[in-house]
């Protein structure tokens, strides 16, 4: 009769993400993880291969949640809104789960980077926003630049680095604003 299992991958993953939010990166540890679950480490290696196997497992499943709260945005009919939307949902959830959402963006080695089948699903409400505001021949330009803005507000933001004063909402939403009307076609 087989051992009965003492850990499931979800719950090797789930341990993996709350180290890396509440302690960090640098932290995660399969020895960490394991004592998390409740096993020894040599028994993560039925599952994960490796601490990067763990980082990707990590990563895409951010990518997974990002991408599902950015489906669950009411879609509005009116682009601009939706673009609104999106934008504030992908800020709530790099507050919510910083270090996640840093892993996501981080430049690593190939072997624990996002599966890319993941990023572009978590990217398909983004995509849609995209070619509603710029048109079907610029979706994808226009989905980057998206994205591109999104995400450096955000990561200033996190950073602490906006040291000029005056209102950081304020300036998000005029951020939304200003891109819509770039993108919107003329």
């Amino acid at each position: 009769m087989p051992t009965p299992e003492r850990t499931s991958l979800a719950d090797i993953v789930g341990a993996a993400r709350d180290i890396v939010e509440k302690e960090g990166l640098a932290n995660l540890t399969m020895q960490a993880v394991a004592v998390r679950v409740g096993v020894r480490a040599p028994s993560l290696y039925k599952r994960v291969r490796n601490r990067d196997d763990l980082v990707r497992l990590v990563t895409d499943a951010a990518v997974r949640d990002l991408g599902e709260q950015l489906d669950a945005v009411a879609v509005s009919g009116d682009a601009r809104e939706d673009l609104g939307k999106l934008c504030r949902a992908f800020r709530a959830f790099a507050h919510a789960y910083p270090a996640g959402y840093r892993l996501i963006f981080a430049a690593r080695s190939e072997a624990s980077r996002p599966d890319v089948g993941a990023l572009a699903a978590s990217a398909a409400s983004v995509l849609r926003v995209a070619t509603e505001l710029a048109g079907p021949g610029e979706a994808l330009e226009a989905a980057r630049m998206i994205t591109a803005w999104a995400h450096g507000f955000v990561s200033m933001e996190l950073a602490d680095a906006f040291n000029l004063g005056g209102d950081v909402e304020r300036a998000f939403e005029y951020g939304i604003a200003r891109l819509a009307d770039s993108l919107a076609k003329a």
